[in-house]
């Protein structure tokens, strides 16, 4: 039975967004002057803040929701993909964040400007607002379905678009006037409240299980099932499939590009490093960013390892055998934490949780706020009115930069509308699709942007080839893609790291292939 939130739930709920409320204004009082000021903070922000924001907006609801999904099922072979991360950090660090800095650009994408020209920027910037929207989009969605599950007590259409509207409008709402320096502060406060709300949840199952720390990491240690240990941390098995995505050999390939992709040709997460001083340190923040998601990934997943405990050790818990898990809501699927969330989690905790899912929610979505809008003011609509009219004044941008965050706002917010109706009245995968769709985006990205750093080649011509083509080349390896085609020799399940892999190659060679415009644009 599913219990229903309590006052004080309620007053949990309603203390966060006091707080929302009242550091909002507070951190909203520096007045910004200028687009300097309102998307890079005035390159004034401090390492330590501007390292959790990194770690809060490489978070998401799916994490806060998925991590604990990840230690039931599996094991922590999850946390080793960070090996690759690691080595993407320090490469960003190294190679891309100095030119960042050189060439004093706003967005990721000017750089590509300096080497393939104006058309290679706004294309490189609509790929990514592409994938973006997508992307945060559907994690919204999936942010509101649990936020519908848990506050109204179903999900029937209303109550998801209502959950959708009321995480986008906070996330607008607070960072609207501050702009990109009450983001930051944002992010930390978000930070605190889901890996707050997480330990707390830790704590309470330990409390549930009438075992000792000894029996319970024996029982996480040695499955009933008589498979290897749940704390497996380095998986080497040579699996290429889709269930060998988290092995050493996927984390030392697929995701070392898709951390270098995040870190330093999303918008998204590489505006953070921008708002500190100097290269430097940003290039600290970076690091320590990375260094610091480790416990907060172990955090969650180790929920998962207790779930385990919890619902398949009957002879831990005090009971002759393991009941039914029911992991379904209204007839729909939900992962193993929402389970306990709904059926296990005793008044005041619940609303916690909700508001750490919440808190995850905004952390991801004021970042993609911001960081679409610097894409679309400073990569598109700048460059055009500034052509018209060179007397255009940095207020007038700044606002332009406002009234871009509230149309990402509504895209996004579509978007998780879309979501919801296309994934309960079709079979056709869209949440698939949009949750993945910032891979499609890399593939091209990184084929581009590997071009202008280690080669003289390519031109803006090859440039939307080679975003296109790897799109394209990433999209051909999905499923229902495959099965669209009909072709059994064609048929095959290739893990979606392996896939970067190819995908950015071929559109490398793409970019490569096309002769330099000029012979000034060399590697830059």
């Amino acid at each position: 039975m599913q219990a229903e939130l309590t006052f004080l739930d309620w007053s949990v709920f309603a203390g966060y967004f006091v707080i929302l409320a009242i550091t909002g204004w507070y951190f909203s009082r520096q007045k910004v002057s200028s687009t300097n000021d309102f998307f890079l903070g005035g390159k004034s922000m401090p390492v330590w803040l501007v390292a959790i924001s990194v770690l809060a907006t490489s978070q998401s609801a799916a994490t806060f929701l998925g991590g604990p999904d990840q230690g039931y099922r599996a094991d922590l072979s999850y946390l080793a993909t960070n090996i690759g991360t690691v080595l993407a950090a320090v490469f960003v660090a190294k190679l891309m964040i100095p030119k960042f800095y050189q060439f004093k650009v706003t967005t990721v994408y000017e750089l590509l400007e300096y080497r393939f020209g104006n058309k290679a920027k706004k294309h490189a910037g609509l790929m990514y607002l592409f994938g973006r929207v997508f992307a945060s989009g559907a994690r919204l969605y999936m942010a509101a379905i649990a936020v519908a599950m848990i506050l109204f007590g179903n999900i029937e259409a209303s109550n998801v678009v209502a959950s959708v509207l009321l995480l986008a409008a906070v996330g607008l709402v607070y960072s609207f006037v501050g702009g990109i320096r009450t983001v930051i502060y944002s992010d930390a406060i978000q930070c605190a409240v889901y890996v707050g709300a997480a330990i707390a949840v830790i704590i309470y199952l330990v409390s549930l299980i009438p075992a000792d720390i000894d029996q319970i990491i024996n029982a996480i240690d040695a499955p009933l099932d008589g498979s290897r240990s749940k704390f497996t941390l380095l998986n080497f098995d040579l699996d290429f499939s889709s269930e060998g995505v988290f092995t050493v050999w996927a984390s030392m390939t697929g995701f070392l590009l898709l951390g270098i992709a995040s870190f330093g040709m999303d918008q998204d997460m590489t505006q953070r490093v921008l708002t500190c001083k100097n290269s430097a340190e940003s290039a600290k923040a970076m690091l320590w960013s990375v260094v610091l998601v480790l416990p907060v990934v172990l955090v969650f997943v180790s929920i998962g390892l207790l779930l385990y405990v919890f619902y398949q050790r009957p002879d831990l818990m005090g009971m002759q055998q393991a009941g039914e898990v029911a992991q379904s809501f209204d007839g729909e699927k939900i992962t193993i934490f929402m389970t306990f969330v709904l059926n296990e989690m005793p008044s005041g905790l619940r609303g916690l949780v909700t508001v750490g899912i919440v808190a995850a929610a905004l952390s991801t979505l004021n970042s993609g706020l911001n960081s679409m809008s610097s894409v679309v003011i400073q990569d598109m609509y700048r460059p055009w009115a500034e052509k018209r009219n060179k007397d255009k004044s940095e207020k007038h941008f700044v606002n332009a930069g406002r009234i871009g965050m509230l149309v990402a706002a509504l895209a996004l917010s579509a978007m998780a509308i879309l979501s919801f109706y296309w994934q309960r009245y079709t079979d056709t995968p869209l949440l698939a699709f949009a949750l993945s769709v910032m891979v499609f985006s890399y593939s091209g990205l990184l084929g581009v942007y590997f071009n202008a750093l280690f080669t003289k080649r390519g031109n803006s011509t090859s440039v939307l080839l080679a975003l296109i083509g790897g799109f394209m080349a990433t999209l051909f390896f999905q499923g229902y893609i495959q099965d669209q085609l009909n072709i059994s020799w064609l048929k095959f399940d290739l893990a979606f790291p392996y896939q970067l892999c190819v995908a950015s190659l071929f559109s490398f060679l793409i970019c490569f292939s096309g002769k330099p415009a000029t012979e000034s644009q060399l590697a830059i």
